[in-house]
């Protein structure tokens, strides 16, 4: 069997496509009602759960220069367990060029991260009773954008980069009349897919014995994952010809490199590259592909707080690295530098008060359950180019909240008029000249 057609009957389930990305219809639907201000934005979602404490505090020393300034050494006790880094790739911190808000606020619902994910990704808080099998009850930044901006280049422009294969991809479209998966993101789990197993499987050029046919099954299950219940029925999506080949050239192209080793550890990190890294690689791929005009990329490693303090600090700078990275990447593609914004912010904070795990360097760990105030505070970090967004701005007093992300990114892509009546939110101009 042909490795096209392989991958084509691998990655498509009886009903639709779902973790590899799905091309959808593209064309204008609506004229833009207000000028943009960039082009390009790329929100990362810093995700995981993450204290002020740790982050923009910087209690225990700046854990973050990618992405924050100062020089404050990080904590005797912590310093000799942090693994090696290279010196951040930006010649200067991410604060530096644009507005940070320091006591941003997740300040309603449940302290979870797929309600903290589907708040920021919705504009929309969550209560208790979130389903976790059932897409969003709110449209999705995705089909806010691709409804009513109308990209009116390719159906690539917009993208859900999820860590994981499990739960996260339902968040690229909703349930909300009026919209749905006719106007859903490219979503991929990179990590999941491009596995080096699920790779090498995937470009596999021989015939297929009967065992191979049953690995295949196998393979198209776990392409499937979580996705019952009728989140399979994909009604809306069309395979656009011209993208389609563009999209398995792209897909050849990493399965090459992974064949090939050149994926191993591209970035040259000592030792290893996290789960963390390799996501924002894989965006920076697409990125470097298709330029799209909306991404939306989350992080996780740091969730290991739950069990161990330390770690979750080396996973912290490990996160600051990539988002440096991801950064100077965009500048460096003519499409998207001086026409980019970057967003970037947590989901959810951490509890204030330590579990009774404790670490090699005697430090308790953290949950994220209690609700307690600490646990609703997170930041948000708005880069982008001089002239529209404020450089090295600092909002230091509370202000900002989650709900506000998803009307920041209408307003810079100049849609916000036509959906301000859907979100509750409001659009952070203070981080605007």
């Amino acid at each position: 069997m042909k490795r096209r057609n392989f991958l084509k009957k691998a990655a498509l389930a009886s009903a639709g496509m779902v973790a590899m990305p799905h091309i959808l219809p593209g064309g204008s639907l609506f004229a833009r009602t207000a000028s943009r201000k960039v082009n390009h934005v790329v929100f990362c979602l810093f995700a995981g759960g993450i204290r002020n404490y740790e982050s923009v505090h910087q209690n225990d020393g700046n854990l973050m220069p990618s992405l924050l300034t100062g020089t404050k050494n990080i904590s005797s006790d912590l310093a000799g367990s942090m693994v090696p880094l290279p010196a951040p790739v930006l010649a200067n911190p991410l604060q530096s060029q644009g507005t940070l808000f320091k006591e941003f606020r997740y300040d309603d619902g449940p302290l979870g991260h797929f309600n903290g994910h589907t708040t920021a990704i919705t504009g929309q808080y969550t209560n208790s009773s979130l389903n976790l099998r059932e897409r969003p009850a709110f449209p999705t930044i995705f089909e806010l954008y691709r409804k009513h901006s109308g990209p009116s280049n390719s159906p690539l422009n917009a993208w859900w980069v999820s860590h994981s294969n499990n739960l996260y991809p339902i968040l690229n479209y909703s349930n909300y009349p009026g919209y749905g998966p006719l106007y859903g993101a490219n979503q991929i789990s990179p990590t999941h897919f491009f596995g080096y197993e699920n790779a090498s499987f995937l470009s596999a050029k021989s015939q297929f014995s009967e065992r191979r046919k049953a690995e295949q099954d196998k393979m198209r299950t776990f392409l499937n994952n979580n996705f019952g219940g009728g989140l399979n029925q994909n009604t809306g999506f069309a395979n656009a010809p011209e993208e389609a080949g563009r999209l398995e050239q792209w897909i050849d192209q990493m399965l090459a490199e992974i064949q090939a080793g050149s994926q191993n550890n591209p970035w040259n990190i000592p030792g290893y590259m996290s789960g963390d890294m390799y996501n924002l690689y894989y965006a920076e791929r697409v990125l470097e592909a298709f330029e799209p005009e909306l991404l939306v990329v989350n992080m996780f490693d740091v969730d290991v707080c739950h069990t161990d303090f330390t770690a979750y600090v080396n996973n912290l700078r490990r996160a600051d690295y990539a988002v440096g990275h991801l950064w100077n990447t965009i500048q460096s593609i003519p499409g998207l530098a001086n026409d980019t914004l970057l967003i970037v912010a947590p989901e959810i904070g951490r509890n204030g008060t330590p579990n009774s795990i404790i670490d090699q360097n005697g430090r308790a760990a953290l949950d994220h359950t209690n609700g307690d105030p600490v646990s609703k505070e997170i930041f948000c970090l708005i880069a982008g180019p001089p002239g529209v967004v404020h450089q090295n701005k600092v909002i230091s007093q509370a202000g900002g909240r989650s709900i506000d992300i998803v009307p920041t990114i209408a307003d810079a892509l100049g849609f916000y008029d036509e959906v301000r009546g859907l979100l509750p939110g409001s659009v952070l101009q203070e981080a605007f000249v």
